[in-house]
């Protein structure tokens, strides 16, 4: 058995490997799902990972990419299935999707424990991030890369200022339990719809809110559409996870595994970059200057919130494992940003 030393953006995580393959001599053709298209960070970063590997192994590994969870009937939550099963060989996916199906991964969403994008990075490549990769290995898919892609804020028809202004608002989440619960204690009413189904639920007035990223509110014009309060509360961070089908890296030679991994790594740094850039204090400024109102939290409102939500916290503490909290929570407190 061979050990294969993974460096993921700096952090070092030996996991097992099969026996050497052979050199590829025939061209590879590699299906690369991401669940949003390349005007965000999560499918910019797919599309430079399959151009990268393209380009670097002279054409010799073509990667399609399939962005809009195509390959699984536009769900991203079977993506990771699918990428397990070998229906896709690549994919860039949000641990907040990929939580269902690796329960640890829904240590980085839980609410208010990761203050700003800086711890968030410390956690990603750091031993926790260590621990997340192999917890995703022994669910059947080779992690290769981390990649910060910030925090989901709430946009809202009114404003939102306390845990009280949230009672009966109807608020879209990702179709993530975790995420739900959280709503659902802050005594708001979340819903998981389709993409397909948002815009008529809009039209309509069924909604008055949407959790998402800030580079996901711009992008979609959000604030045009009837909610043009932005809450910059940090509930829940996400991160995106570069991984590979386990059978489809076993039959890679050693040089191609280092190509694509390298080339993961690379994405994933464009990719942190981006998602910074499209949620930054300019940004911010940006969407107040299209409309929109932009209501950060203080540190004490925030509090409020995390009090309110805290029975969440410490549930989903427990399924995620109490130990592995206790070292993010350790790892977030000595963050630069916390001392």
């Amino acid at each position: 058995m061979i050990g294969i030393l993974f460096a993921s953006l700096g952090v070092a995580l030996v996991l097992p490997a099969a026996a050497q393959a052979p050199p590829q001599t025939k061209a590879l053709e590699w299906k690369l799902s991401t669940a949003l298209g390349p005007a965000y960070p999560q499918g910019r970063a797919g599309m430079i990972w399959g151009q990268l590997i393209r380009e670097r192994s002279g054409g010799r590994l073509n990667v399609k990419i399939f962005p809009g969870a195509t390959l699984v009937q536009r769900d991203p939550t079977r993506e990771f299935a699918a990428l397990r099963d070998g229906a896709i060989d690549l994919a860039v996916g949000s641990v907040a999707t990929w939580a269902p199906q690796v329960v640890e991964l829904n240590l980085i969403a839980l609410p208010w424990l990761v203050p700003d994008r800086d711890a968030l990075d410390l956690l990603l490549h750091g031993e926790v991030g260590m621990r997340l990769a192999a917890a995703v290995l022994a669910a059947g898919v080779v992690p290769l890369a981390w990649a910060g892609d910030g925090f989901r804020e709430l946009a809202t028809r009114r404003e939102v200022h306390l845990p009280a202004d949230l009672n009966g608002f109807s608020v879209r989440v990702a179709a993530s339990p975790l995420l739900l619960d959280t709503l659902q204690a802050l005594g708001a009413a979340p819903v998981s719809i389709n993409a397909a189904d948002v815009l008529a639920a809009q039209r309509r007035g069924a909604l008055d809110g949407e959790e998402m990223s800030v580079a996901a509110y711009g992008t979609s014009r959000l604030y045009a559409a009837g909610f043009a309060r932005l809450l910059v509360w940090g509930a829940h961070a996400d991160a995106l996870l570069f991984a590979i089908n386990r059978a489809t890296w076993d039959r890679l030679s050693g040089a191609d595994r280092d190509l694509v991994l390298q080339a993961a790594r690379d994405a994933a740094q464009q990719a942190t970059a981006m998602a910074h850039k499209l949620s930054d204090t300019a940004a911010l400024a940006e969407l107040s200057r299209r409309g929109a109102t932009v209501i950060r939290l203080t540190p004490s409102g925030k509090q409020r919130f995390r009090e309110a939500a805290r029975m969440v916290y410490e549930r989903w503490a427990a399924v995620v494992g109490r130990d592995l909290v206790r070292t993010a929570e350790s790892a977030v407190a000595s963050a630069p940003s916390n001392k």
